[in-house]
């Protein structure tokens, strides 16, 4: 029998999976490897983990048997079913206190399903996101861990290790909360990130249609936005993007079909968003972008029917409009992580979760998608005050959208007058002014809710919770609906 010497174990060894083994052997750990195609294993020792001390197994229960005590076995397979059968075949070999690890892209709600059914068997469970790709797989990802908490002490030393670090060091990982928080927390993440692309992406259009910038002048642009306050990883890949030439010397990104795919954690975000009942519009209106993306065939066909305005390149300064441009893209940026977070506080107290939100930004500092200089203010607006409601009301915040958006809105404005989508820059703009109004008419909604359907309504002369139906034809009844959903 195999001498229990490896510190973890870890199923599946697609390119993600391969990156972390590597990644925690450089860091002085001891990994064992299993995969379902078995060839796999020793096609990874003959090449990418030749001469590391990766030790490869051939089964499940020789995988579990060159396992330290507690046993921690990490999962990195493909969401939904496939990890609910790979459990079922690696629980029977644990014991109780032994730790299994799902770092996919899971949803939540399995996550903490999991962590429940696991608890009953003694087996503590940890679900995790995972972000950064492939390089941050391999040299530093940001990872957020949650589920059973008493497992977090047995991997802190191997994740914290292994993680990215900030400037003063401080690792991208740290307990995020009870059951499916790190997966929640991850979604969150990926649905931010929708966001983000999908702003950068109608920055682009903008820029590239209203001005008629070349893409060499597109990487100047975003080369020059990234040392300022949009320096982040999306930016500065998108300006790597734009100087990319492809084989006939033309640029790479003209010749890309413009027909987007996802794998549905954005999705999940919107979902969570309308089951909270939190108005995250920006990451909604990301997903739908993709979703009209992918309609080419009747895009191009539709281009031949529907006009609009002639897309003639913005009047005036070119240097103001890149402006312009630039700062609706910021003040868009913060309504999204603004959003972002309200459904992590709504799904926080809906969960009972002790989210730490300051801490989650922390974490999303380095190594992830989404890693940029804007984080480290969203750590300091919850430094100041934990409980604040909105991040739109942090001064830093407040501060950026006051001054800027005049830009703002001449982008958006641009942007209709010229047929140039911008459903993210718009519906984030809705949104500030939606939230910055003491009254919206949602009075006269009311009001319609009664008419048809005795829906009631609260008056505003009188307290709130107390209910009023009105019988407005004089043919109704006194009789007023049962329920009432603000």
């Amino acid at each position: 029998m195999p001498e229990p010497i490896c510190d973890i174990g870890l199923i599946g060894l697609a390119v993600m999976g391969q990156n972390l083994v590597l990644n925690m052997n450089d860091h002085g750990f001891k990994v064992a490897v299993f995969n379902r195609t078995v060839s796999k294993v020793d096609d990874f020792l003959a090449n990418e983990a030749k001469g590391t001390q990766v030790v490869r197994a051939h089964s499940i229960e020789e995988l579990t048997r060159r396992l330290k005590k507690p046993r921690r076995v990490m999962l990195m397979v493909k969401a939904g079913e496939t990890v609910d059968q790979m459990i079922g075949q690696v629980a029977p070999h644990l014991e109780a206190g032994d730790i299994l690890i799902d770092g996919g892209n899971s949803l939540f709600s399995d996550s903490t399903r999991r962590t429940k059914a696991l608890a009953e068997k003694g087996i503590l469970f940890i679900g995790t996101g995972v972000s950064g790709g492939e390089e941050g797989a391999r040299h530093g990802p940001s990872i957020m861990p949650g589920g059973n908490p008493a497992a977090w002490p047995h991997v802190k030393p191997i994740f914290q290790a292994i993680a990215a670090k900030v400037d003063d060091g401080t690792p991208c990982c740290d307990w995020v909360g009870e059951e499916g928080a790190g997966h929640f927390v991850k979604m969150v993440h990926n649905g931010i990130e929708y966001g983000d692309m999908q702003l950068i992406c109608e920055a682009y259009d903008l820029l590239q249609r209203g001005l008629g910038l070349t893409a060499d002048e597109l990487h100047e642009v975003f080369a020059n936005w990234n040392q300022g306050e949009l320096d982040s990883y999306l930016i500065e890949i998108s300006s790597d993007i734009f100087a990319k030439k492809d084989k006939d010397g033309g640029p790479l990104v003209d010749k890309i079909l413009d027909a987007a795919g996802q794998k549905g954690t954005g999705k999940w975000t919107v979902i969570s968003a309308l089951d909270t009942g939190q108005p995250v519009t920006l990451i909604g209106e990301s997903v739908f972008a993709r979703c009209l993306s992918a309609l080419k065939e009747e895009r191009v066909a539709a281009a031949k029917i529907l006009s609009g305005p002639s897309a003639k390149p913005a009047a005036g300064d070119h240097a103001a409009f890149i402006e312009d441009v630039r700062r609706a893209l910021y003040c868009s940026k913060i309504v999204s992580y603004a959003q972002g977070y309200m459904l992590l506080r709504a799904a926080g107290e809906e969960n009972h979760w002790n989210l730490n939100m300051g801490g989650i930004a922390l974490m999303w500092r380095g190594g992830c998608i989404i890693r940029s200089r804007f984080l480290d203010k969203i750590k300091e607006a919850f430094d100041k005050n934990r409980e604040i409601t909105n991040l739109l009301l942090d001064s830093f915040f407040s501060s950026a959208v006051n001054q800027y958006q005049d830009s703002w809105r001449k982008a958006v404005a641009h942007a209709a007058q010229m047929g140039v989508p911008t459903p993210a820059f718009s519906t984030a703009l809705a949104f500030f002014d939606g939230y910055r109004a003491a009254r919206l008419p949602a009075n006269l909604l009311q009001a319609q809710r009664d008419y048809f359907g005795a829906h009631t309504y609260e008056r505003v002369d009188q307290p709130r919770g107390k209910f009023f139906h009105t019988n407005w034809t004089g043919h109704g009844g006194r009789v007023s609906s049962g329920s009432y959903n603000a």
